[in-house]
């Protein structure tokens, strides 16, 4: 198999200069593919984007949990997969991120949304157990085929729970608005999940209005045994005014406040990974886009090393 190993479009530098991993309990690794994009490619340079924002976090401790990664977090760079076919990568990646991911709590950097499939089935048989999945997107991605293929970056919802991989009941969508079909829209909350649609958060902007939707999600683990969560955070459930930089911009978004509010409370629950996906440099203006990206993953990481 044909193998990434020297493309232009590869990081050169680490999140928050973190050395390589070795013993560090928290790491970083990138996904530079965008093969199953729709509309503007451009999310394989993400992890190189987000690595170079994530320098200006280096100097001091998190605002809200008083901690900084530093020492406890390593880089693996970015995985070597095939530029060819959406299966061929995913089966690459998923033999790559098994051993990372049971070594070290992850954080990966997309990458366009594909990836988020394969790295469930490696968390479910790691784990030997599906997962609860917090999911921040303007796509609700519930669509049953990819334009005529049987897989992409629009079905991957839709996929990882027809596969049992994440209980359905503790699925929680946050940021929906795309245009869709009503099935596929609905699909999350058929299953007895939950859909947070952007237009039911305006206006919800402090820690204590938005404390709910992570009450709902804390009491639906409850209910259904305390699954790990994993996170999800496709950039475009910003609203291009705070994130341009990203494949399918869809106008009417979250803040960077709410996302970030939304990732503090959350720092209470047993997470075990997450991916920041869908940022495509090309398109961003003043580097806004990584920025955001580099302080989502920079919260979660602090969130969680807090935790321990």
């Amino acid at each position: 198999m044909t193998q990434m190993s020297g493309f232009a479009f590869l990081s050169n530098s680490s999140f928050m200069k973190a050395g390589p991993v070795a013993a560090q309990p928290f790491a970083v690794a990138g996904i530079a593919w965008d093969g199953a994009t729709t509309n503007r490619p451009g999310a394989r340079f993400g992890p190189r984007a987000i690595r170079e924002a994530s320098h200006m976090l280096c100097d001091g401790t998190h605002p809200h949990f008083d901690v900084a990664p530093g020492p406890y977090l390593g880089d693996a760079g970015d995985l070597a997969l095939p530029n060819t076919s959406l299966a061929s990568m995913r089966e690459a990646l998923a033999a790559q991120a098994a051993p990372l991911l049971a070594r070290h709590h992850m954080v990966w950097l997309g990458g366009d949304h594909s990836i988020t499939l394969p790295l469930l089935r490696a968390y479910r048989a790691h784990l030997g157990r599906p997962l609860a999945v917090l999911h921040f997107d303007a796509h609700c991605d519930t669509w049953q085929d990819h334009f005529g293929e049987p897989s992409g970056h629009g079905t991957w919802v839709y996929e990882a729970i027809e596969q049992g991989l994440a209980v359905k009941e503790c699925f929680v969508q946050v940021g929906i608005r795309s245009a869709a079909q009503r099935d596929a829209r609905d699909y999350v909350r058929k299953q007895g999940g939950a859909v947070h649609t952007a237009r039911s958060l305006r206006g919800l902007e402090s820690p204590v209005q938005l404390a709910p939707l992570i009450d709902d999600l804390s009491n639906r683990l409850s209910r259904h045994g305390q699954p790990p969560l994993y996170i999800s955070l496709d950039i475009d459930c910003l609203d291009p005014a705070f994130a341009p930089g990203t494949g399918t911009p869809e106008t009417g978004g979250l803040s960077t406040n709410q996302v970030l509010s939304l990732l503090e409370a959350a720092s209470t629950l047993a997470c075990v990974g997450m991916d920041c996906v869908e940022v495509a440099p090309p398109y961003d203006h003043a580097e806004l886009t990584s920025y955001a990206a580099a302080q989502f993953v920079w919260t979660y990481l602090c969130g969680q090393l807090a935790r321990r």
